[in-house]
Protein backbone atom coordinates (compact mmCIF):
# COMPACT_ATOMS: atom_id res chain seq x y z
CA UNK A 1 0.00 0.00 0.00
CA UNK A 2 1.40 3.40 -0.94
CA UNK A 3 1.18 6.38 1.35
CA UNK A 4 0.87 9.96 0.15
CA UNK A 5 2.78 12.55 2.13
CA UNK A 6 1.09 15.93 2.36
CA UNK A 7 3.46 18.76 1.42
CA UNK A 8 4.46 21.22 4.12
CA UNK A 9 2.57 24.44 3.47
CA UNK A 10 4.16 27.81 4.27
CA UNK A 11 2.23 31.06 3.83
CA UNK A 12 3.80 34.51 3.44
CA UNK A 13 1.94 37.80 3.39
CA UNK A 14 4.05 40.19 1.31
CA UNK A 15 3.40 43.90 1.77
CA UNK A 16 4.73 46.79 -0.25
CA UNK A 17 5.90 49.71 1.90
CA UNK A 18 3.74 52.82 2.39
CA UNK A 19 3.86 55.84 0.13
CA UNK A 20 6.86 58.18 -0.07
CA UNK A 21 7.18 61.63 -1.61
CA UNK A 22 9.12 60.06 -4.47
CA UNK A 23 6.23 57.64 -5.10
CA UNK A 24 3.89 60.62 -5.33
CA UNK A 25 6.30 62.35 -7.73
CA UNK A 26 6.74 59.13 -9.75
CA UNK A 27 10.49 59.16 -9.12
CA UNK A 28 12.39 55.90 -9.41
CA UNK A 29 13.64 55.14 -5.90
CA UNK A 30 15.53 51.91 -6.29
CA UNK A 31 17.83 51.66 -3.28
CA UNK A 32 17.80 55.39 -2.50
CA UNK A 33 16.72 55.51 1.14
CA UNK A 34 13.56 57.64 1.10
CA UNK A 35 11.30 57.70 4.20
CA UNK A 36 7.53 57.38 4.29
CA UNK A 37 5.47 60.54 3.91
CA UNK A 38 2.39 61.35 5.98
CA UNK A 39 0.13 59.31 3.74
CA UNK A 40 2.55 56.38 3.87
CA UNK A 41 2.58 56.38 7.65
CA UNK A 42 -1.24 56.39 7.72
CA UNK A 43 -1.27 53.51 5.22
CA UNK A 44 1.18 51.52 7.35
CA UNK A 45 -0.97 51.90 10.45
CA UNK A 46 -4.13 50.94 8.56
CA UNK A 47 -2.37 47.90 7.09
CA UNK A 48 -1.06 46.81 10.48
CA UNK A 49 -4.52 46.97 12.02
CA UNK A 50 -6.07 45.03 9.13
CA UNK A 51 -3.38 42.34 9.01
CA UNK A 52 -3.59 41.65 12.73
CA UNK A 53 -6.30 39.04 12.26
CA UNK A 54 -3.54 36.74 11.00
CA UNK A 55 -1.12 35.25 13.49
CA UNK A 56 2.41 35.73 12.17
CA UNK A 57 5.32 33.72 13.52
CA UNK A 58 7.81 36.26 12.19
CA UNK A 59 7.97 39.58 10.34
CA UNK A 60 10.74 40.22 7.83
CA UNK A 61 11.59 43.43 6.03
CA UNK A 62 13.92 45.10 3.59
CA UNK A 63 16.30 47.31 5.56
CA UNK A 64 15.48 50.45 3.52
CA UNK A 65 13.74 53.13 5.61
CA UNK A 66 10.37 53.09 3.82
CA UNK A 67 10.01 49.34 4.30
CA UNK A 68 11.46 49.36 7.81
CA UNK A 69 8.97 51.92 9.10
CA UNK A 70 6.08 50.03 7.50
CA UNK A 71 7.27 46.77 9.04
CA UNK A 72 7.63 48.32 12.49
CA UNK A 73 3.96 49.34 12.45
CA UNK A 74 2.97 45.72 11.85
CA UNK A 75 5.54 44.35 14.31
CA UNK A 76 4.28 46.62 17.07
CA UNK A 77 0.74 45.42 16.47
CA UNK A 78 1.92 41.80 16.54
CA UNK A 79 4.33 42.33 19.46
CA UNK A 80 7.25 40.97 17.42
CA UNK A 81 10.69 42.20 16.45
CA UNK A 82 11.37 42.92 12.79
CA UNK A 83 13.95 40.63 11.18
CA UNK A 84 15.99 42.46 8.55
CA UNK A 85 16.57 40.76 5.22
CA UNK A 86 18.52 43.01 2.79
CA UNK A 87 17.77 40.62 -0.08
CA UNK A 88 14.22 42.04 0.03
CA UNK A 89 15.51 45.45 -1.09
CA UNK A 90 14.27 47.10 -4.25
CA UNK A 91 16.34 46.69 -7.40
CA UNK A 92 19.21 49.15 -7.75
CA UNK A 93 18.35 51.28 -10.79
CA UNK A 94 21.74 52.93 -11.18
CA UNK A 95 21.59 56.09 -13.29
CA UNK A 96 17.78 56.06 -13.17
CA UNK A 97 17.55 56.45 -9.39
CA UNK A 98 16.05 59.79 -8.39
CA UNK A 99 14.52 60.67 -11.74
CA UNK A 100 11.17 59.98 -13.38
CA UNK A 101 10.81 57.66 -16.34
CA UNK A 102 10.05 60.69 -18.50
CA UNK A 103 13.29 62.35 -17.38
CA UNK A 104 15.13 59.12 -18.10
CA UNK A 105 13.77 59.08 -21.65
CA UNK A 106 15.23 62.54 -22.23
CA UNK A 107 18.58 62.14 -20.46
CA UNK A 108 19.38 58.53 -21.28
CA UNK A 109 17.41 57.48 -24.38
CA UNK A 110 19.32 54.23 -24.90
CA UNK A 111 18.93 53.24 -21.25
CA UNK A 112 15.25 54.14 -21.46
CA UNK A 113 14.75 51.68 -24.32
CA UNK A 114 16.33 48.95 -22.18
CA UNK A 115 14.02 50.01 -19.34
CA UNK A 116 10.92 49.73 -21.52
CA UNK A 117 12.02 46.42 -23.00
CA UNK A 118 12.84 44.98 -19.56
CA UNK A 119 16.12 43.59 -20.86
CA UNK A 120 17.20 41.01 -18.26
CA UNK A 121 20.92 41.75 -18.28
CA UNK A 122 20.88 45.55 -18.41
CA UNK A 123 22.12 47.12 -15.16
CA UNK A 124 21.58 50.88 -15.72
CA UNK A 125 25.37 51.31 -15.85
CA UNK A 126 25.87 51.52 -12.07
CA UNK A 127 22.99 49.39 -10.83
CA UNK A 128 21.65 45.87 -10.85
CA UNK A 129 20.35 43.76 -13.71
CA UNK A 130 16.94 42.12 -13.59
CA UNK A 131 18.68 38.75 -13.63
CA UNK A 132 20.67 39.66 -10.52
CA UNK A 133 17.58 41.05 -8.81
CA UNK A 134 15.52 37.94 -9.53
CA UNK A 135 18.29 35.72 -8.18
CA UNK A 136 18.48 37.44 -4.80
CA UNK A 137 14.68 37.65 -4.44
CA UNK A 138 14.36 33.92 -5.08
CA UNK A 139 17.19 33.32 -2.60
CA UNK A 140 15.38 35.37 0.06
CA UNK A 141 12.06 33.61 -0.43
CA UNK A 142 13.63 30.15 -0.44
CA UNK A 143 15.47 31.03 2.78
CA UNK A 144 12.28 32.18 4.52
CA UNK A 145 10.37 29.09 3.39
CA UNK A 146 13.15 26.78 4.65
CA UNK A 147 13.33 28.50 8.03
CA UNK A 148 9.57 28.80 8.54
CA UNK A 149 8.23 25.57 7.07
CA UNK A 150 4.58 25.13 7.97
CA UNK A 151 4.25 28.63 9.42
CA UNK A 152 2.59 31.90 8.43
CA UNK A 153 4.88 34.92 8.26
CA UNK A 154 4.88 38.46 6.85
CA UNK A 155 7.47 40.31 4.77
CA UNK A 156 7.57 44.03 3.90
CA UNK A 157 9.28 44.83 0.63
CA UNK A 158 9.10 46.85 -2.61
CA UNK A 159 7.24 46.98 -5.93
CA UNK A 160 10.09 45.43 -7.89
CA UNK A 161 10.26 42.45 -5.54
CA UNK A 162 6.49 41.98 -5.68
CA UNK A 163 6.64 42.13 -9.47
CA UNK A 164 9.00 39.16 -9.43
CA UNK A 165 6.88 37.22 -6.92
CA UNK A 166 3.67 37.77 -8.88
CA UNK A 167 5.24 36.66 -12.16
CA UNK A 168 6.84 33.59 -10.59
CA UNK A 169 3.55 32.45 -9.03
CA UNK A 170 1.39 33.14 -12.11
CA UNK A 171 3.79 32.12 -14.84
CA UNK A 172 4.07 35.58 -16.41
CA UNK A 173 7.36 36.14 -18.26
CA UNK A 174 9.75 38.72 -16.81
CA UNK A 175 10.18 40.59 -20.09
CA UNK A 176 6.50 41.38 -20.65
CA UNK A 177 5.02 44.76 -19.60
CA UNK A 178 3.49 44.89 -16.13
CA UNK A 179 -0.27 44.41 -16.50
CA UNK A 180 -1.10 44.37 -12.79
CA UNK A 181 -1.03 47.00 -10.05
CA UNK A 182 1.17 46.87 -6.94
CA UNK A 183 -0.53 49.13 -4.36
CA UNK A 184 1.30 50.56 -1.38
CA UNK A 185 0.46 48.67 1.84
CA UNK A 186 -1.82 46.12 0.20
CA UNK A 187 -1.77 42.52 1.47
CA UNK A 188 -0.51 39.92 -1.01
CA UNK A 189 -0.78 36.31 0.11
CA UNK A 190 1.37 33.49 -1.27
CA UNK A 191 1.71 29.86 -0.31
CA UNK A 192 4.71 27.65 -0.88
CA UNK A 193 4.73 23.84 -0.98
CA UNK A 194 6.43 20.98 -2.74
CA UNK A 195 4.66 21.93 -5.95
CA UNK A 196 5.99 25.50 -6.13
CA UNK A 197 4.85 29.08 -5.50
CA UNK A 198 1.12 29.87 -5.51
CA UNK A 199 -0.74 33.17 -5.35
CA UNK A 200 -3.69 33.09 -2.93
CA UNK A 201 -4.80 36.72 -3.09
CA UNK A 202 -3.41 39.94 -4.50
CA UNK A 203 -3.71 43.64 -3.77
CA UNK A 204 -6.09 43.54 -0.79
CA UNK A 205 -6.30 47.19 0.19
CA UNK A 206 -9.83 47.58 1.49
CA UNK A 207 -8.29 48.82 4.73
CA UNK A 208 -7.01 51.89 2.86
CA UNK A 209 -10.41 53.23 1.82
CA UNK A 210 -10.18 56.04 4.37
CA UNK A 211 -6.54 56.80 3.56
CA UNK A 212 -5.44 58.97 0.67
CA UNK A 213 -4.45 56.27 -1.82
CA UNK A 214 -1.00 56.33 -3.41
CA UNK A 215 -0.15 57.60 -6.86
CA UNK A 216 0.54 54.57 -9.14
CA UNK A 217 4.08 54.03 -10.40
Amino acid sequence: MSHTTNPILTRICFVRHGETDWNAEKRIQGQTDIPLNETGRAQALAMAFNAAHASFKAIYSSDLARAAETARALAQREDLEVKWLPQLRERHYGIFQGITAAEGAGRYPEAYQHYLARHPDYDFETGESMTQHVSRVHEAVDWMVRHHAGQTIAAVTHAGVLDILYRKATGRPLHTPRDFVIPNCALNWFRFDGQGWHLESWGDRHHLTQVLVEVPE
